[in-house]
């Protein structure tokens, strides 16, 4: 038999060729131009058009399988992704993802669930193979994050995710992922691609946890961070910088800071729920305002912080006297903790009511305390953290906070 078909000669083409696809296994020999070799042809010209237009023109020839970009069988005998099962998957059949469409919420230290199924429309009896990918998104420059890829029941994980992830399948064609002791780095965008054979189809899922947003300004004052240098000292507080949704949400709270800072994306916004002449003046409406991105090593501003809600305990250590910063990190390890950090502190006033008048040190060398319950001689009216910036270390005018993990 001949290793080519000619479409100008009458007859059938060889048997089988509807099942594969048509240009690697069965290029078409031009008629005009016979082969300079016996049993050998050219696929560069056929009717004078390149392989690409060749390509394209094989949608109009008659019994060739249907095209969408890829030639497929259309032969119930013919070759396709499943192992022996005949359902014309590409033919007239869609795979359908679905995964919420609202934002998950939950916490750190806490185990999560993102929803992800696959069906066909029209259903699909047999059971087929397929595919399934986790990954995590891309997310203000970072590269994207290989999660977990499962084939049947063999499962892979990947970087931090290793063993802490695998998939939840307690009903048919259900493909959540479960993530285990949720990390802070662990909020973002999840995709939930499920691929049969050459179909694949994809879904969305956002996690979000629940934290708090706050300011974080040098011990030297303020606007003393280079984008990089941001970046540390959130990560030194047991927190990160906040992303502008974020920030956004907030705002939306209360939030009300006149000092712009950094957020993830590297933009330099801050939040203004009452317009005053320091901050941006009378005439511009309440809001988040932007000096928009900003140069990462050389501009300087503060940051905005995120801490997420705690497993461990915040508290203000019953002490005879007050003490230095030295005094006050011993004085908490020889209770079985650790002198607290600003994260840690929000975090337990935000999600856990603390509430002290009392200010104490902190792991960075400044002094605050946290009202939930305002009240006289004790601050502001309005609940929050106070802050008494960074004082000599050496004073004795403070007691201590402390952190017990869990």
């Amino acid at each position: 038999m001949s290793g080519c078909w000619n479409p100008g000669v009458p007859g059938p083409p060889p048997q089988g060729f509807s099942h594969w696809l048509v240009f690697l296994l069965f290029p078409v020999c031009p008629s005009p131009q016979p082969s300079p070799m016996p049993g050998r042809c050219h696929v560069r010209d056929a009717m004078g058009l390149p392989p690409l237009g060749l390509l394209l023109s094989l949608c109009c020839v008659s019994g060739l399988p249907f095209y969408n970009g890829f030639y497929y069988s259309n032969s119930p005998h013919g070759w396709n992704p499943g192992k022996g099962h005949g359902e014309g998957i590409f033919n007239g059949v869609k795979l359908v993802v679905e995964t919420p469409e609202e934002i998950l919420f939950s916490y750190r230290g806490a185990n999560v669930t993102l929803p992800c199924r696959y069906h066909y429309e029209p259903a699909v009896v047999s059971p087929r193979p397929v595919r399934i990918k986790w990954w995590k998104l891309s997310e203000n420059g970072a590269p994207e994050q290989d999660v977990l890829v499962a084939i049947g029941l063999r499962h892979r994980a990947f970087g931090d995710y290793r063993g802490r992830v695998h998939l939840w399948q307690e009903r048919e064609r259900e493909v959540s992922l479960e993530i285990r002791d949720l990390r802070l780095e662990d909020y973002g965008r999840y995709r939930c691609e499920v691929i049969d054979g050459l179909e694949d189809e994809s879904g969305l899922v956002e996690l979000e946890l629940r934290g708090v947003v706050f300011p974080y300004q040098h011990p030297q004052g303020r606007y003393q961070f280079n984008f990089h240098e941001a970046q540390w000292a959130c990560e030194e507080q047991d927190a990160v910088v906040a992303s502008f949704e974020q920030l956004f949400r907030a705002w939306e709270e209360g939030l009300d800071w006149c000092n712009a800072g950094w957020l993830q994306d590297a933009s330099v916004q801050y939040p203004i729920t009452q317009a005053r002449h320091p901050c941006g003046g009378l005439g511009l409406a309440p809001g988040v305002r932007s000096y928009g991105p900003r140069h990462r090593r050389l501009h300087r501003y503060d940051v905005f912080c995120f801490a997420a809600a705690l497993r461990g305990q915040v508290y203000y250590l019953e002490h005879p006297e007050k003490l230095t910063l030295a005094e006050a990190k011993e004085a908490c390890q020889e209770d079985g903790a650790q002198i607290a950090k600003v994260g840690q502190l929000f975090a337990a006033w935000k999600f856990h009511g603390l509430d002290r008048c009392d200010a104490g040190w902190l792991a960075d060398g400044s002094a605050r305390y946290p009202v939930a319950h305002p009240r006289r001689n004790c601050g502001s009216l309005e609940p929050g953290v106070r802050s008494f910036g960074f004082p000599d270390p050496h004073s004795r005018k403070y007691g201590v906070y402390c952190y017990r993990p869990r």
